[in-house]
């Protein structure tokens, strides 16, 4: 995948600038921040990279007397993840039931007792693809799939890695389908439900939400979106059309403060929320159709 490399500088600059212009920077695709002597440099994929949200957020920006300026390059075309890659992560737990690893760092075999068939443990080889639980959107998403994902049809919107579909597979669903705009997610989540042994029940396809209109087929018992908020809100119509009547729609990827925008949207396409969570300055939502 293609990204670019966008350097910040602030005048003057203040830890807590920092912070406030990642968090805005986000809101424009920007995925990961590096602290800088004059700001930030930040990565952002070139498909997903909205300039035009980033220079609004940066002509309103609220701290006084601070001016920000950013200069964008190409970034060096290579593999991002490689020592993450190489390195893998350590299990995490998903309370109460779910836990999520890669292949090298194995989990504590004491997980495994006599209540072993409770535990959904997956399996993780992340290739250039964002989902591997260590984001707390990511962890917010499968704690909502332990309640909603038993015999649902699936739709994964933005799949990653596939987590969030092999996730929902694991725990009783049916059916998971999942898109992402770029190839190599779309590879690794097919290597990793095999890996998983649930690839006879998904399907991931390369495209944008504009595939849900000619390439899926059918209506879905479960929506899930992972993804920054101006998508959510641009393709949530799309999501809507997809939903089965007693459907429900999680999504994910943004902050606390995007809830009211969100959740106001949601309601303009007869959705109603029925649950949320947060976790370090990130939110999920749950949705339901009305009555």
């Amino acid at each position: 995948m293609k990204y670019y490399e966008v350097e910040f500088t602030l005048s003057p600059i203040s830890a807590d600038a920092c912070d406030l212009l990642a968090a805005l920077a986000g809101e424009a695709g920007f995925e990961t921040f590096e602290e800088t002597e004059t700001g930030l440099k930040g990565y952002v994929q070139q498909a997903l990279f909205d300039e035009e949200t980033l220079k609004t957020a940066l002509e309103d920006f609220p701290f006084e007397g601070v001016t920000v300026s950013y200069d964008i390059r190409e970034a060096e075309d290579k593999d991002w993840n490689e020592q993450w890659e190489n390195e893998g992560f350590e299990p995490i737990v998903i309370p109460p039931s779910i836990i999520i690893h890669d292949g090298r760092h194995l989990p504590d075999p004491s997980l495994f007792t006599s209540n072993s068939s409770l535990l959904t443990s997956i399996e993780i080889d992340a290739k250039l693809a964002f989902g591997t639980g260590t984001h707390e959107t990511t962890r917010m998403v499968c704690s909502e799939l332990i309640q909603y994902a038993h015999d649902a049809r699936v739709l994964d919107c933005g799949t990653g890695t596939g987590i969030l579909s092999i996730c929902a597979l694991k725990l009783g669903a049916s059916e998971a389908v999942g898109y992402d705009i770029d190839e190599w997610s779309v590879d690794n989540a097919r290597h990793n439900a095999v890996i998983n042994q649930v690839d006879d029940h998904f399907t991931a396809l390369l495209g944008d939400a504009s595939i849900l209109l000619n390439k899926v087929e059918g209506q879905f018992d479960l929506v899930l979106a992972n993804i920054n908020r101006n998508i959510l809100l641009a393709d949530m119509p799309l999501f809507r059309q997809k939903m089965a009547p007693s459907a429900h729609l999680i999504l994910s990827g943004f902050y606390i403060e995007d809830i009211p925008m969100l959740t106001d949207k949601a309601a303009s396409l007869g959705l109603t929320l029925e649950s949320q969570k947060q976790d370090n300055g990130w939110a999920c939502l749950t949705f339901c159709c009305k009555k």
